[in-house]
């Protein structure tokens, strides 16, 4: 009876045992078959590496100036009067600014013209006296002598009230005033800017060596941080006729149109000079280039081959697709797109998107293939 029960017993742990070593086994083999079978392939974006014309650009940063641009200052003292514009209004050539007091200059004046009334009237009578010599020619002299500094008195005082009235030297925006009626200014205060937009400056330098590339007419692209979007044009006016000793650095100016009055003087601008001559790139997208350590490479997509060199293909009848990690040596970059210079052919398909997950040699699928244009 005792050995019954201890064959019974060994029988079920040989049971046990034996049903622990086949599930083992069992996940053993799973744990291989999905260790040995073929990862699937890994969805990324590409693009092809096409050949365009890429025009040669220089580029620089400028500082927008306005076409005619003055701080309106008085020239003599006195107390301000009347101001005749509004701040931020546009003006006309002449149109008048502001009104300084001028009852002492216009009393002044009116004295001075009497006194240039009476040199004229003895003027005369001396004339037509010298004429019968009834009086000497020295006498007539200074009558003419008086005549012509009194002519010179008032319009002294004629340009002095000249002054106390400002007008406008051209057309264009004022700004906001810097004084009020009844302020007491003195020579040099400034009333408020008048700026001409109807047409800007931008100032830039550039490298010396950019000299020979630089002629007069040429056309300038530049954008502004308050329109990110759009891109305005203008052209080369003027070149500096020497070259900064501290900085050997070109000055150039270029013109533009401000139709809208978008542009402002004083904003900052990224531009670039168009040159003349263009070559033949090879160009993909940038964010096909991915920067390492040991330089910038691409993810160049091919089909995978067997030993025999044959092309290997899906259940669909599909080639699979390989990537391989290839390094190359870029150059410009524009617009979102690159130069490639070494080691990339035109027609060639690169990942642009999903690199993080590639390595050299892993299959992939493309899910959308981008139509870049230069």
């Amino acid at each position: 009876m005792l050995l019954r029960r201890m064959l019974i017993m060994l029988g079920a742990v040989v049971l046990v045992v034996g049903a622990l070593a086949t599930v083992k086994i069992n996940s053993f083999i799973q744990m291989n078959t999905q260790l040995t079978a073929p990862r699937p392939p890994i969805s990324v974006a590409a693009a092809q590496a096409e050949e365009h014309s890429w025009p040669s650009r220089l580029p620089g940063i400028g500082t927008l100036k306005a076409f005619q641009g003055v701080d309106l200052t008085v020239e003599v003292d006195g107390t301000v009067k009347d101001l005749l514009f509004r701040s931020g209004e546009k003006v006309s050539l002449n149109q008048p600014i502001a009104q300084l007091d001028n009852a002492v200059e216009q009393a002044s004046l009116a004295a001075a013209e009497a006194e240039q009334n009476l040199a004229r009237v003895e003027f005369e009578r001396g004339h037509n006296l010298v004429n019968y010599q009834a009086i000497s020619k020295s006498a007539f002299d200074r009558l003419a002598a008086e005549l012509q500094k009194a002519n010179a008195n008032v319009a002294q005082l004629r340009a002095i009230l000249a002054k106390k009235r400002i007008l406008a030297p051209f057309a264009g925006t004022i700004g906001i005033r810097q004084v009020d009626v009844g302020d007491y200014v003195s020579s040099g205060t400034p009333l408020a800017t008048l700026q001409d937009l109807s047409a800007l400056f931008v100032d830039f330098y550039l490298p010396e060596q950019a000299a020979p590339q630089l002629s007069v007419g040429q056309k300038v692209r530049l954008r502004v941080a308050a329109y990110p979007g759009e891109v305005f044009e203008g052209e080369i006016a003027a070149i500096n006729p020497k070259v900064e000793d501290s900085t050997r650095n070109l000055q150039v100016r270029a013109k533009l149109t401000n139709p809208q009055g978008k542009l402002l003087p004083g904003m900052f601008t990224n531009l670039e000079v168009l040159l003349a001559n263009q070559t033949l790139r090879v160009i993909v997208p940038e964010t096909a280039i991915t920067y390492t350590l040991y330089g910038n490479a691409v993810y160049v997509i091919g089909e995978q081959k067997n030993d025999l060199g044959e092309v290997q293909k899906d259940d669909q009848g599909q080639p699979l697709l390989v990537v391989e990690r290839r390094f190359v040596k870029t150059g410009e970059r524009r617009d979102g797109q690159v130069v490639i210079l070494e080691n990339l052919q035109v027609g060639e398909r690169v990942v642009t998107a999903g690199q993080l997950k590639l390595d050299h040699g892993a299959r992939v699928a493309i899910v959308t293939e981008q139509a870049e244009q230069a």
